[in-house]
């Protein structure tokens, strides 16, 4: 059961809704995407909406995968920093692998995938992220060659009382 992943695939209705979808499934359940479940794809649209923005304004590349029946299964989106000083370095932002298909390597795929079009890029040296502390994926992101370069206590407060570290993780490409 392949994942077939699409640097910069057309937006159409199909897309957008799959897009929503992946990303209400994944944070209903537990991803730690931007959301806390229970959540909407309505919640959800307006940050999808931004993306999308940014994407048309060739700041973002989205890597999307689809699985063996073409739902949306997994997505990565690359961001281009605007400020002069760190251009030669991208964020990878919302992550994501459905759970019905977590195990079975497509998020390594994906991350795999993010770093050999970024190293295609002229002047891209890194790729940066941030994970949600908490809840291992520091661990993951390790795995795929990440590492840890610095936490941010108590940066993302998911519930009253809940607060957790900001991770940002580095995977040098040169």
């Amino acid at each position: 059961m392949p994942l077939t992943l699409t640097l910069e695939p057309a937006v159409t209705p199909a897309l957008r809704d799959g897009l929503l979808d992946l990303w209400t499934d994944v944070s209903n359940a537990g991803g730690a995407v931007g959301y806390v479940p229970p959540v909407t794809r309505e919640e959800i649209r307006p940050a999808l909406v931004q993306h999308f923005a940014a994407m048309a304004d060739g700041r973002v590349k989205l890597l999307a995968g689809h699985d063996e029946e073409g739902r949306v299964a997994a997505t990565a989106f690359l961001t281009f920093n605007t400020h002069h000083l760190m251009t030669h370095w991208l964020w990878l932002y919302t992550v994501m692998v459905h759970p019905r298909h977590q195990g079975k390597g497509w998020g390594r795929d994906l991350l795999r995938t993010a770093a050999d079009t970024a190293r295609a890029m002229d002047g891209i040296e890194a790729i940066r992220l941030t994970c949600r502390g908490g809840l291992g994926l520091e661990r993951f992101y390790e795995a795929c060659g990440y590492k840890e370069v610095g936490r941010v206590p108590g940066a993302i407060r998911v519930a009253p009382g809940d607060d957790r570290e900001d991770v940002i993780m580095l995977l040098p490409l040169v």
